[in-house]
């Protein structure tokens, strides 16, 4: 008696095209003698209740251990969601973009038939990506625990005012200022909100944690980069007027009145992502922002390995 493989199937169904190829990938998935277990939301977008094969799940029933990965078809906000689910399970998360960047998915929806035969064959590896723990303190009370596979951003909740915060790493501390906010993320953030925040990009084999203060009137506001080890703390002053806002990953929100701590340490659990092919990091960057390369030519080593001429 053969192991029952199994696929815990998660799509954005609001958009059509999800839709399709989802229903595709999860008809392809049957057809080579796979479970796909969905929420049950999602299953009966895809009219797919009571068929063979598929398992109809609640949220609370999802059981993403059981699963032998995560298959997440959407952009990189559907499979931050997918990580939220699989989080401390090691289940790791396959990304199908169809998105505008995609930085967290793997493959792309023309890449489809030969993703499904990859999974099938098991022929994939996937990658630990190193994650926050973020703790919010009142005083002395901690009021909330929670995580980021990105980043954890301390902003200001009011548009028409300032937050004033005090940084600090290792428990020492580093500066104040007036600001929009302060981003603390991960290597793999590097090229979300970090990025946009005009933080470093970093390669994911880096070990390393990010804070990046956001329109600082400061005159030390550099974009940082401490080892893996540090802890970074984000204080809210207490006579800052008006209160600020937590976002993790922006999906989850903590409400910060004047003289919140916000503390941001390396997560205990890290999330898995699948890799279906060695693609160095670069090249994922030259393709993902269009980067422009023409004229490049290399070494001679390189241009005989990569195929060029």
């Amino acid at each position: 008696m053969t192991d029952v493989r199994r696929i815990l199937l998660l799509a954005h169904t609001g958009r059509e095209e999800a839709r399709d190829v989802a229903g595709a990938v999860v008809a392809s998935l049957l057809d080579r003698g796979l479970v796909v277990r969905l929420l049950e939301d999602e299953a009966k977008e895809l009219d797919l209740p009571g068929h063979e094969g598929v398992e109809s799940v609640s949220l609370e029933d999802v059981r993403p251990a059981e699963c032998e990965l995560a298959l997440v078809i959407g952009g990189d906000g559907t499979i931050l969601r997918a990580a939220e689910l699989t989080h401390g399970t090691g289940t790791p998360l396959l990304g199908v973009n169809l998105g505008h960047v995609g930085f967290l998915a793997e493959a792309e929806s023309e890449d489809v038939e030969k993703m499904i035969e990859l999974i099938v064959e098991r022929h994939y590896t996937s990658e630990e990506r190193l994650t926050i723990d973020v703790d919010v303190y009142q005083g002395k009370e901690l009021v909330e625990s929670t995580w980021a596979l990105n980043e954890a951003s301390v902003e200001k909740a009011a548009r028409q005012r300032m937050l004033e915060v005090i940084v600090e790493v290792d428990g020492r501390p580093l500066s104040r200022f007036g600001c929009d906010g302060v981003v603390c993320a991960t290597p793999t953030g590097s090229t979300a909100y970090n990025f946009s925040a005009g933080g470093p990009v970093v390669w994911p084999g880096v070990e390393a944690l990010l804070m990046v203060p956001i329109s600082a009137h400061a005159l030390f506001s550099r974009p940082m980069v401490v080892a893996p080890t540090s802890v970074l703390a984000v204080e809210v002053l207490a006579q800052t007027e008006g209160a600020g806002v937590l976002w993790c990953d922006g999906r989850r929100t903590v409400d910060l009145p004047p003289g919140a701590r916000i503390e941001v340490r390396r997560g205990h659990s890290p999330i898995r992502l699948v890799r279906l092919h060695q693609a160095p990091f670069t090249d994922r960057l030259v393709a993902k922002f269009g980067l422009p390369v023409e004229g490049w030519r290399g070494s001679a080593d390189r241009r005989r390995r990569s195929g060029d001429r």
